[in-house]
């Protein structure tokens, strides 16, 4: 392998970024700009959910109970209604997601220490909405208990550890503000980090639709040093972001990295092998641009998008579905981000993740190589 060819063919494509403005701003900018805007499209924090309450007891201690169930930001009480009727007439226009409804018996039974009574209907089609009203009545109901009738309940001889037959206590690992964000954003940088592999398929495209890729075959360089020549800049390109996406995300986002960023950054490095292999398949096999870009989407992007576990874990998809997501780079490369980002593991535990993006890199490169030989003789 002749290192000067494949300088000479690094150069010539460094030329090409930097001199068309298209390409620049998609290697470059498009990254952190996607990162960005997905991360806000996609991760809205659930606030003021909108609550009817149904109070039967009214009593002074169920008007207590409805004060500190909406005290704060999370629940918001959007109206307090007399029947069901019109808890249905809010449900059917969309103005409310939640409705609590208090049974006539609510203080007594609480009192007597026969549980808290309460009912609940959620709007099921918002179900992330009505999840979360759910949880957070429980949650508040809990404090409700602990605090509001403490002395009542003390008062009666009795113990407030008495409610709680069960000591259930929740240690939240990794992300303990649970904020999906967190766990997003890592999984998000696999996708947008993928983008020169679009703009490296659009490239060779372009080169075949104007003849020009045909006349560097004609040239003593090889085929494996045309590959790596093409291949090299927009590695060099994916690794500017690979420090830029991960500060942004610290910085902008508060997403804490808790792991090594050597690791990350070779490991990145694989990945960008990986998946730039499968854009130099896509510009080999097809003859325009725009059938690149439309094959790009359709085999690296929208199943990087849904198949990777951003967003569905792997382990919940049908089996054809799953033996796919494994041919993905982004599927192993999801893991190794978060894995970096949250938990700040080693290569101990990322090892074979790191070994099926230098496996993928190889064999694509392999495929990418047969095109070359088939389609351009």
């Amino acid at each position: 392998m002749n290192l000067r060819h494949i300088w000479a063919v690094t150069r010539k494509e460094f030329h090409h970024i930097l001199r068309d403005r298209s390409t620049l701003i998609l290697v470059l900018i498009t990254p952190t700009a996607l990162l960005l805007l997905m991360a806000y499209a996609l991760t809205v924090d659930i606030q003021n959910v909108p609550i009817a309450v149904l109070d039967y007891d009214r009593s002074s201690l169920s008007r207590s109970f409805v004060q500190q169930i909406t005290a704060g930001e999370d629940l918001q009480l959007y109206a307090q209604v007399s029947t069901l009727d019109e808890i249905e007439n809010l449900l059917m226009h969309s103005e409310i997601k939640a409705a609590l409804i208090l049974s006539p018996a609510f203080a007594s039974d609480l009192l007597a220490l026969r549980g808290l009574p309460l009912q609940i209907i959620i709007d099921g089609t918002e179900p992330e909405s009505g999840a979360f009203a759910v949880d957070h009545i429980a949650w508040r109901a809990e404090e409700f208990i602990n605090t509001a009738v403490a002395d009542q309940i003390q008062a009666l001889g009795f113990s407030i550890e008495s409610l709680h037959p069960i000591d259930l206590r929740i240690r939240t690992w990794f992300n303990p503000s649970l904020k999906p964000r967190n766990d997003l954003i890592p999984g998000l940088i696999s996708m947008v980090l993928g983008m020169p592999a679009l703009s490296v398929a659009l490239t060779l495209a372009h080169e075949r639709e104007h003849g020009t890729l045909e006349q560097l075959m004609a040239t003593p360089i090889k085929r494996s040093e045309l590959l790596l020549g093409k291949m090299l800049p927009y590695i060099i390109v994916g690794l500017v972001n690979v420090i830029v996406i991960p500060i942004v995300a610290m910085l902008w986002f508060k997403i804490p990295f808790n792991g090594s960023f050597a690791l990350f950054f070779v490991l990145s490095a694989f990945f960008l092998f990986a998946i730039l292999s499968m854009g130099i398949i896509v510009g080999v096999f097809m003859p325009t641009q725009a059938a690149a870009l439309a094959l790009s989407f359709l085999v690296i992007f929208f199943p990087g998008f849904f198949l990777t576990g951003i967003f569905f874990p792997v382990a919940s998809m049908p089996e054809m579905m799953r033996m796919e997501a494994l041919g993905l780079p982004g599927t192993h490369y999801a893991v190794i981000t978060r894995g970096v980002f949250l938990p700040g593991v080693g290569l101990e535990v990322l090892w074979p993740y790191a070994v099926m993006l230098v496996g993928l890199g190889f064999a694509f490169t392999g495929v990418a190589a047969l095109f070359f030989k088939k389609k351009l003789g």
